[in-house]
């Protein structure tokens, strides 16, 4: 049975890094939710500009597409902010439960603003920090990971627990 594991939390919580380094120990493909974002959305953000739903509703119906597309074709691992109930609920809709994993990687205020200024070239200002963290609904299913782990414990954790 293929699967697909969706990486969630807000920026700076490491789903890109944690999310490649999984897909490479599993075989699979790796995708990166922000690449799918329409560039106004990327232009919003750019400037400092929380998205709001009706920003974010054509870029999640995309992901749902996808994610089905994915399950299908063997599995991937895709990296998504997934804030809201409602928005994993959409991104997972189409998926049996048993055809993917949540993991929602968390990490102290501290070193999510540490990760987010040490980037380079990234479009995700720090100071949209707050908003995500506001915005966060933390899932009640799924498997919750330290993110400040090294980051093979952290994909070693999901493995054993996924």
């Amino acid at each position: 049975m293929s699967v697909v594991y969706l990486l969630m939390g807000v920026a700076g919580s490491g789903k890109t890094t944690v999310g490649r380094a999984l897909a490479a120990r599993l075989g699979l493909p790796f995708h990166d939710a922000d690449a799918f974002h329409p560039a106004a959305n990327l232009a919003k953000m750019a400037r400092g500009e929380a998205l709001d739903d009706a920003d974010r509703a054509p870029w999640l119906a995309r992901l749902a597409a996808l994610l089905a597309e994915w399950q299908a074709q063997g599995g991937a691992v895709l990296a998504c902010s997934a804030l809201k109930a409602a928005y994993r609920q959409q991104l997972l809709r189409d998926l049996a439960p048993e055809t993917w994993r949540l993991v929602h990687l968390h990490a102290d205020r501290r070193t999510l603003e540490q990760r987010l200024r040490s980037r380079q070239g990234h479009f995700f200002p720090p100071g949209l920090l707050d908003s995500q963290l506001q915005a966060l609904e933390e899932p009640a299913d799924g498997l919750r990971v330290d993110a400040t782990q090294p980051l093979d414990t952290i994909v070693g954790n999901i493995l054993d627990n996924g």
